[in-house]
């Protein structure tokens, strides 16, 4: 039989292929964005170079790459708290109470992430269009939340389900009333559910392009349609594409690393007992 010590090399030297392989395109984007228009598209590939900024300087220079992050930055951030303030407390009720249509409600927040987004695009725009709020902040975080509560819902209603009932008894028999029970109780314990659909409803609503690039068009263009809009005519300036990707990438990163040690918990709950 094979050694323990032979196994936990091997094993070590696999995770280490996956790890180089996963991170690979996200190294060539960053080391792209530092290169000129002749280091990107030399053939073989240059792996050392002198590395520059003007890449970043052109696309913060640009205000519509620069008015496109902060829009970015508005629509994914009130779209997450929206997220979390609406679905946590659903995400309660349906943990710990009984009520008629509870089976059906449960129903329509998981087949809601079934629905491809590209069947409504059509009828999501025509109503933007009938209620004038087509290239606004506001039809942005009114669909994303559409599709990000159920994630929110989701994923906590299996956190708060895993809290002893005994904690939420107890507090009532100290005179505890239902909001400082899900305040005091079920918010803190889970912080890990709550932090992981975060992330999900930030990393969904700042990559997502579809809609944005439907129901926008100059005032309240994102970060990804900005991108796409530099793919176009006969050269591609690829240095200020690989820029406006790593800036993009960047602020999900680190809220990613905020909240990595609830994220951590949060995704391998229920996995031990």
């Amino acid at each position: 039989m094979m050694s323990m010590t032979l196994r936990r090399i091997l094993h070590g030297l696999g995770l280490l292929i996956v790890l180089c392989f996963t991170l690979f395109p996200f190294y060539w984007m960053v080391s792209s964005s530092f290169k000129d228009q002749t280091d990107l598209l030399a053939s073989p590939p240059v792996w050392f170079f002198t590395p520059t900024l003007s890449n970043y300087a052109d696309i913060f220079a640009d205000e519509k790459v620069s008015g496109a992050i902060v829009n970015s930055l508005v629509v994914a951030t009130l779209t997450t708290a929206l997220s979390v303030i609406l679905g946590a407390p659903a995400a309660y009720a349906l943990a710990r109470f009984n009520f008629r249509g509870k089976s059906d409600l449960w129903f329509w927040f998981i087949s809601n992430r079934m629905i491809s987004p590209i069947v409504l695009a059509l009828p999501v725009y025509v109503l933007a269009l009938q209620l004038k709020l087509l290239d606004t902040h506001l039809v942005l975080i009114l669909i994303y939340l559409t599709f990000n509560l159920p994630i929110v819902v989701w994923i906590c209603t299996d956190q708060f389900r895993s809290i002893p009932i005994e904690l939420e008894q107890a507090a009532r028999l100290d005179g505890a009333d239902q909001f400082t029970i899900f305040r005091k109780i079920y918010v803190p314990l889970g912080l890990p559910g709550i932090a992981v659909s975060a992330i999900f409803s930030f990393i969904f609503s700042w990559n997502e392009l579809l809609y944005a690039l439907v129901l926008t068009r100059r005032n309240v263009q994102t970060a990804p349609v900005i991108a796409t809009s530099f793919m176009s005519g006969y050269e591609l300036p690829w240095g200020k594409i690989m820029a406006t990707g790593t800036v993009i990438v960047l602020p999900v990163t680190i809220f990613a690393l905020l909240v990595s040690k609830h994220m951590v918990r949060g995704l391998t709950m229920g996995a031990t007992k």
